[in-house]
């Protein structure tokens, strides 16, 4: 009898003794949410209002973090408690920042869909004054802007990141560091401006707009997220192979060269594909420096450039005769830009992935 009880008390104590089964914070979560819903429903009845499904949501979610740590502190103790509590308070936190992103792109989505054909990305805005007419200007200005401003930030970004990983000693690194510092939390108008006062004094212009404007001033925005992210790259190469590359001799500039550049080439691909992403749906340095228009502009040094941030947003504050048909190409602009910044993450991944140091065997 008492082999039998010992075998017993052998079997029910196991690894899995003293837990909550898997089940039990999704049976918890219902009754939390069926107990608010009942509570909200009362109320509802009672001061004959309308049922707030927000109202159930928020106090389900508040009963849900009370009852499972109090359930779990009596079953498994104080520490499991607490971890199930801060498991709930993350996730909460997660889904809170979720809801409004999701509710954002469905949004613009749904929007957007209504002009997003063949005749929005083939034609301009010329002599539209209704409906039809299209966005095609504005997406050539973007891309022309854009390239631009990755031609001055890039090398920039690059050469000084390499500067202060390699070479930078003493106050000199420190004030470059300081200023890279301070342009990254420089506002985006106040690059517009600075683009435009710089241009109108060199042109002798108080008027001047054209798309290399533009570019100078995204290029300002740009500079300090390619030091940054390509600085960190660099210094994720380890010392042992620039050590390797001198003890055979070779000078330092061809280490960079051949050795430390190409290792961190995979994260400063990325880190130069998000900067991009960064810059290219702005809209108030742009709308300053680069104007709008309703013709196609091909020459980035000459009159004003047509940027797709700018045509949403003159399409929305000035919709001219149609006032829908105007929003409608507002919401395809917005959906296309953000299916721009998609596609650069994706490729920044891509790069990421192709370019990476090969693990040896």
């Amino acid at each position: 009898m008492t082999t039998a009880t010992a075998a017993t008390g052998s079997k029910r104590n196991t690894l899995t003794a003293g837990q909550l089964s898997k089940w039990a914070p999704w049976v918890t979560l219902a009754a939390s949410f069926a107990l608010a819903a009942g509570l909200f429903m009362l109320v509802a009845v009672a001061s004959s209002t309308d049922f707030s499904w927000a109202g159930v949501a928020i106090v389900g979610y508040i009963l849900f973090l009370i009852i499972l740590p109090v359930v779990s502190r009596i079953v498994e103790g104080g520490r499991k408690a607490m971890d199930r509590f801060m498991t709930g308070l993350v996730t909460g936190a997660f889904l809170l920042a979720f809801i409004p992103l999701l509710s954002l792109m469905w949004t613009v989505v749904s929007e957007g869909a209504a002009r997003f054909d063949v005749q929005y990305f083939t034609e301009s805005m010329r002599n539209v004054v209704g409906e039809g007419g299209g966005a095609i200007h504005a997406l050539v200005g973007t891309l022309l802007v854009t390239l631009g401003a990755t031609v001055i930030s890039v090398p920039v970004g690059i050469f000084t990141a390499i500067y202060l990983v390699e070479y930078g000693r003493g106050w000199v690194a420190k004030g470059i560091t300081t200023l890279v510092d301070i342009m990254t939390g420089i506002p985006s108008i106040v690059t517009g401006l600075f683009a435009f006062a710089l241009f109108s004094l060199l042109f002798s212009d108080p008027g001047y707009r054209s798309g290399i404007g533009g570019s100078v001033a995204l290029s300002v925005l740009m500079i300090p997220t390619v030091v940054r992210s390509t600085e960190e790259m660099l210094k994720l190469v380890p010392n042992e192979l620039r050590e390797a590359s001198y003890a055979l001799g070779v000078p330092k500039w061809l280490t960079i060269v051949k050795v430390v550049l190409p290792t961190a080439l995979a994260g400063i691909a990325t880190g130069v594909t998000l900067a991009i992403a960064r810059v290219i749906g702005e809209t108030a340095p742009l709308l300053i420096i680069a104007g709008f228009t309703a013709s196609m502009n091909y020459n980035l040094f000459s009159e004003r450039m047509m940027t797709l941030p700018v045509y949403v947003y003159n399409q929305y504050i000035a919709p001219g005769m149609n006032v829908s048909a105007a929003h409608e190409r507002a919401w395809t602009g917005a959906l296309t830009l953000i299916l721009i910044v998609v596609v650069l993450n994706l490729i920044a991944r891509l790069v990421a992935k192709i370019f990476a140091p090969k693990a040896g065997r």
